[in-house]
């Protein structure tokens, strides 16, 4: 932003040298560098301080591990990376053959157990056995047919669905391997698309100037030339730095992507938005910028400088 703001300086004095055809001398020529260092570092300590902005804004997304309920060996795979699934559409699917089994022999035993009820019942009331031979029979009954329901339930599970609406991405999950029900081994990440969240990471001093509701925009490295506006949603209450838990190691110093800012979560209000929202990969970079109520004039020059850093975002090294 700084060197914005010097350059449009720089080009205005070359402009008006120029079209006034002023002499270059040791008067006109410390007087622009001099009146430029206080004209510009007077705009950016009154907008840096009421119109805040961060250089650190990334698009975050909540992943589900799709861990299967049962195990056993994957005879199909239906979801293709990276294409858009609905909740319940069918990721993959486990070989049901030893699932259905269970619940037949489980089926047969019961179909049994209703016919020793049926005729335990029938002879306690002529008073050939006694209360507690009904209950035992219906005991065993009700043992099997929650036996049935536990079956029919793994059966079930053998049909893996999308927990919600979004896709699966690196998906190495091939027939012929054997899906584990095992907590620590998820055999597909799912991205939730209702889950987008964007922050942007501020300098902690900017929280003199940033409250819930004020407009922000978003101007994202993968899209040159284009902002978008924004509210601040919230300001994260707690930070990394100062988490501590219960365990049997001591504090380290552990590394944060942007350490001591603070996260600011924004909501898109932008209609526009929608039609570029897939070319934004996941993780992406870009630059905010919240206006506040204050020094309202200022905010005018701080959106010019977004707008002229979108617009940087087209020149880029070839390698």
């Amino acid at each position: 932003m700084e060197m914005l703001l010097m350059l449009t300086y720089a080009a205005l004095c070359i402009t008006v040298f120029k079209v006034f055809k002023l002499p270059l001398n040791k008067w006109t020529v410390p007087t622009a560098i001099l009146g430029g260092f206080v004209l510009i570092s007077f705009i950016m300590l009154v907008m840096n301080y009421n119109h805040p902005h961060s250089d650190a804004t990334r698009e975050y997304f909540v992943t589900t591990p799709i861990i299967p309920n049962v195990s056993g060996t994957v005879v199909s795979v239906e979801a293709r990376p990276n294409v858009s699934l609905n909740k319940g559409d069918v990721l993959f699917t486990i070989d049901p053959v030893p699932f259905q089994a269970s619940v037949d022999a489980i089926n047969a035993r019961l179909v049994s157990a209703e016919a020793d009820l049926k005729r335990a019942k029938n002879l306690a009331v002529s008073g050939s056995i006694s209360q507690r031979n009904v209950d035992q029979a219906q005991a065993t009954y009700d043992d099997l047919f929650a036996q049935h329901i536990n079956a029919e339930y793994s059966l079930a599970q053998t049909v893996v669905k999308a927990p919600t609406d979004g896709f699966i991405t690196h998906a190495f999950l091939r027939p012929g391997m054997r899906a584990v029900a095992m907590p620590l081994r998820p055999v597909m990440v799912f991205v939730n698309r209702d889950a987008i969240y964007y922050t942007a990471f501020f300098r902690q001093n900017n929280l003199l100037r940033i409250a819930p509701g004020l407009e922000a925009e978003i101007a994202f490295d993968s899209i040159p030339g284009d902002v978008f506006t924004a509210t601040v949603h919230s300001v994260v209450p707690v930070m990394r730095e100062g988490q501590l838990q219960a365990s049997g190691d001591m504090i380290s110093l552990a590394q944060s992507p942007y350490p001591g800012r603070v996260p600011v979560l924004l909501e898109m209000t932008d209609p526009r938005f929608a039609e570029f929202s897939d070319r934004i990969p996941g993780g992406a970079f870009g630059q905010a910028a919240v206006y506040s109520e204050h020094a309202e004039h200022f905010a005018i020059i701080r959106r010019v400088l977004l707008r002229m850093a979108s617009w940087m975002n087209y020149l880029f090294p070839f390698h």
